[in-house]
C-alpha cells in the first residue's frame, strides 16, 4: 500500500521522540508536524534529517484504513495503547 497523498495522519497522530528541526524535544502525539506543509507533505521526506521512525513508517490497511480519518482514528488509538504513561 502507498501513502495517500495529504493524508498526514502519521505526522499527526503518533509521538515522535526524536528531535526534528523545529520540534527539537520530538512531536507529542496529537500535535500537527512543524515539517507539514499546508498540502500535509512532509518537507523532510527523503532528507538525513527526517527522524527514523517517520522513515520506518510503511502504509499498510491495518494502520491506515481506507479512509484518511479512518487513518487518525487508528493511529491514535494505536498510540494510546502503547503509550507506557497513559
Amino acid at each position: 500500500m502507498d501513502c495517500r497523498i495529504g493524508c498526514a495522519a502519521c505526522c499527526i497522530a503518533i509521538s515522535i521522540s526524536s528531535p526534528i528541526p523545529g520540534m527539537p524535544e520530538g512531536k507529542p502525539a496529537g500535535v500537527r508536524c512543524i515539517q507539514l506543509t499546508e498540502h500535509n507533505s512532509c518537507k523532510l521526506f527523503g532528507r538525513p534529517e527526517r527522524p527514523a521512525v517517520c522513515s520506518a513508517l510503511s502504509a499498510s490497511e491495518e494502520m491506515c484504513g481506507q479512509t484518511n480519518e479512518q487513518a487518525l482514528k487508528i493511529l491514535t488509538e494505536m498510540e494510546r495503547m502503547t503509550n507506557p504513561n497513559k
